[in-house]
């Protein structure tokens, strides 16, 4: 299946070697209605805290604060600044480095060596120079402008997790690479503005939820992206049944989203034999927050325990149902005994030791 596409940076050896894809995403995109709902960062005071936040310090909190003026100037969310400064920390460990990826040897599809600098790791040798120049690339609050300005130009940004924004916007090989940043980043945005911004704790590239709840309606991250295409951070397909019980069982967990390749679930109609291979517990009797599993069919159907009626029927909430399946958002009411059985979530901790 085909992959998300995105705007070509070579990534930082920290990132991964990437697929460099040579069209920046500067079409038409942003949806305001939507932004204004994300956390604003007018007004507020952003400055260089002293001494080590979440492992970075000197310079490193120098350049955060850069990223973070530069996205003000803007006008771009709160949300949207946590999406700069953690793409930072990926490519280049808020460093304004004078290297990438081009010392490992890294080429682009033309065989060309990669010209990758600067905070963000932008090339600056690209035909039309759609990162800027050398210049540009290396000076953070110019770098991070053409960063916000190509992730403000993609589209459905903000109903993306922060790791897959950036991956989007960067073009690289995946966003798995970036998201073990997430908590570093969050912490220190909150550093350089004082505490006065709380960025992903229920704004946009947290889909309006806290992780560790069980949502709330269609809050699925990757709601925009192409329908069957492969999904890079879960291994199972956008938009599917699959993806979107995957992505609501780590929700639950407090996880970001990762890959289902370890407990390989495969399709729908398999995922009552991973359950039992991983020794986690199947029902006949619904919960909520629980997976649905029905294995009848070509593939079968999985989809999540939403609620539970006072007459005790079920309201199950999913993906990609009906015929022909569309990759929409549904809900529907079914009587208990209707599903093959009910996948109950793993502890964490299981959950890690199996699936990790």
């Amino acid at each position: 299946m085909k992959g998300g596409g995105g705007a070509a940076a070579a990534v930082f050896a920290a990132i991964m070697v990437p697929l460099l894809v040579l069209v920046m995403m500067l079409g038409s995109g942003g949806k305001e209605g939507a932004l204004a709902a994300c956390g604003s960062s007018e007004n507020v005071t952003v400055s260089v805290p002293g001494g080590n936040v979440a492992g970075y310090a000197g310079e490193q909190l120098a350049n955060a604060a850069a990223v973070a003026k530069a996205g003000q100037q803007l006008n771009v969310p709160a949300d949207g600044l946590l999406v700069g400064v953690m793409t930072a920390m990926g490519e280049s460990s808020l460093k304004n480095l004078n290297y990438g990826d081009d010392i490992h040897g890294v080429t682009n599809p033309d065989g060309s060596l990669t010209c990758s600098l600067g905070l963000f790791q932008q090339q600056w040798c690209l035909p039309g120079n759609p990162w800027g120049t050398k210049a540009d690339v290396t000076d953070p609050t110019t770098s991070a402008a053409t960063f916000f300005k190509a992730l403000m130009k993609l589209p459905g940004w903000e109903s993306m997790s922060p790791d897959v924004a950036a991956h989007r916007v960067q073009g690289n090989y995946s966003p798995a690479g970036y998201t073990k940043f997430i908590p570093a980043a969050r912490e220190v945005l909150e550093a350089v503005t004082a505490g006065k911004i709380k960025a992903g704790t229920g704004g946009c590239t947290t889909g309006g939820f806290a992780v560790g709840s069980s949502g709330s309606g269609d809050d699925y991250p990757w709601k925009g992206a192409e329908h069957n295409a492969n999904n890079p951070v879960t291994r199972l397909a956008y938009r599917n049944c699959t993806d979107f019980a995957w992505w609501r069982l780590t929700q639950q967990l407090g996880l970001q989203p990762v890959s289902s390749s370890k407990l390989g679930p495969g399709n729908a109609n398999t995922w009552g034999n991973a359950w039992s291979r991983a020794g986690w517990t199947i029902s006949k009797t619904p919960k909520v927050g629980a997976i649905v599993w029905y294995d009848t069919g070509q593939y079968g159907h999985v989809a999540v325990v939403k609620e539970i009626t006072a007459d005790g029927k079920v309201i199950e909430e999913g993906y990609n149902f009906g015929i022909p399946p569309n990759g929409a958002y549904y809900t529907m009411t079914i009587n208990p005994g209707t599903p093959a059985g009910y996948l109950y979530l793993p502890t964490r901790e299981q959950f890690e030791k199996a699936a990790m």
